[in-house]
């Protein structure tokens, strides 16, 4: 790749940074961590003895909804979203 392209990751990454990127501003403000027992609790989450699928994230799972309502997202457009930050990991 050309280290000179407009669309480098770490241009893009500066820009949010330098306007005000919502999940570093989100990270900044709420101590989600805080939640995350009430939010286990809530959710009846197992002790995965069952086997199956392990849960999402509750945490990430409350970062995804708050983005969604903040920037407007069908569930749809955030269930797009999300799987381009799983296939980009």
């Amino acid at each position: 790749m050309d280290p000179k392209s407009l669309f480098r990751l770490n241009d893009h990454l500066e820009m949010l940074r330098r306007h005000g990127d919502p999940l570093e501003m989100l990270e900044r403000t709420v101590d989600f961590e805080y939640v995350r027992d009430w939010l286990v609790e809530g959710l009846g989450y197992g002790d995965g003895g069952k086997g199956g699928r392990p849960p999402f994230d509750p945490v990430a799972m409350l970062k995804s909804l708050i983005l969604q309502a903040q920037l407007n997202l069908s569930d749809a457009r955030m269930e797009y979203m999300l799987s381009l930050i799983h296939i980009s990991k």
